[in-house]
């Protein structure tokens, strides 16, 4: 089973609760690019690819290099605050884990359906599942 979110859809969701807007772009199956806009510079961008996915934990990576890496860690750092960020951990080096699971709103999903897979297409988010066996 699938479930699409399009690029649009995440853009103006992160506009309402953040009141930035990050364009999202398609890289390839696995990574696509978020751009942030920069005061005197346009703007900035980061590919953040899927790596693997255990349970409701979703691994992330991320490339850019060092400039990258510390302008997202003193992003993340200054959001730990806001709601939703309990999901969001740094790892070592550009790596990230979100915790789906650590969500309210997701929790009670994933206790019903195996998450396989998020991957990009040229204008969706897919993410993909199945029914856990004992629901069937």
């Amino acid at each position: 089973m699938q479930f699409r979110l399009s690029y649009a859809e995440v853009e103006q969701f992160s506009e309402s609760k953040a009141g930035k807007r990050l364009p999202l772009s398609y890289n390839d199956t696995h990574t696509v690019r978020i751009s942030y806009p920069v005061p005197l510079m346009g703007s900035v961008g980061v590919d953040i690819t899927v790596d693997r996915i255990n349970g409701s934990d979703v691994f992330l990576s991320f490339g850019g290099g060092a400039a990258i890496e510390f302008m997202l860690r003193t992003a993340l750092n200054q959001a730990k605050n806001q709601p939703g960020m309990e999901m969001v951990q740094m790892l070592g080096g550009n790596q990230l884990l979100l915790n789906l699971g650590k969500s309210p709103n997701l929790a009670p999903i994933l206790e019903r359906i195996n998450l396989e897979d998020i991957c990009f297409d040229e204008q969706f988010i897919i993410i993909q599942f199945s029914p856990k066996n004992d629901l069937v």
